[in-house]
């Protein structure tokens, strides 16, 4: 039981790094991403994915996981509400990694090759694309962090 509860501990922490990312956007990256010309907004995402990427993977990786451990350890109790909400906030994990890893980092890749002084036309359709896209990482991220809270405080 001790393990239990030191992996659900683990798995909260780094998941609510991954989910204050999408909290973030929420509250104001997003619109303050819309509201950039060209050249901000390749420096922004050029900085942040040369410095977010390095350290980020190591969360994502905890976190799948310390997702996986729980959900073994808990499906002693398939019906049981703790391995049934670990298991929803591991499969909104792996949404988010499948969405960053066909969605997002493509994107990422092409914007950065741009220079500040020399973008597409439609480089805010690449931008668009990359929020909506977000947009669908972050309702994955909030269920999934929110079924981990909610099994940890309701699970037994």
């Amino acid at each position: 039981m001790v393990l239990l509860k030191i992996l659900m501990l683990i798995n909260l922490l780094v998941y609510s790094v991954i989910v204050g990312q999408a909290y973030m956007y929420i509250i104001a990256l997003g619109n303050v991403q819309q509201s950039m010309d060209a050249p901000a907004y390749i420096q922004l995402r050029q900085l942040t994915d040369r410095n977010f990427m390095a350290k980020y993977k190591y969360v994502v990786y905890t976190s799948l996981v310390s997702s996986v451990l729980l959900c073994i350890f808990t499906a002693a109790h398939p019906t049981g509400f703790l391995f049934i909400s670990a298991a929803v906030a591991l499969l909104a994990l792996i949404t988010d990694v499948v969405l960053t890893l066909k969605g997002n980092m493509p994107i990422n890749k092409r914007i950065n090759t741009w220079a500040t002084e020399k973008y597409p036309g439609n480089w805010e359709t690449y931008r668009t694309k990359w929020l909506r896209t977000f947009s669908f990482r972050q309702a994955a991220n909030i269920i999934g962090f929110t079924s981990l809270l909610l099994g940890a405080i309701f699970g037994t």
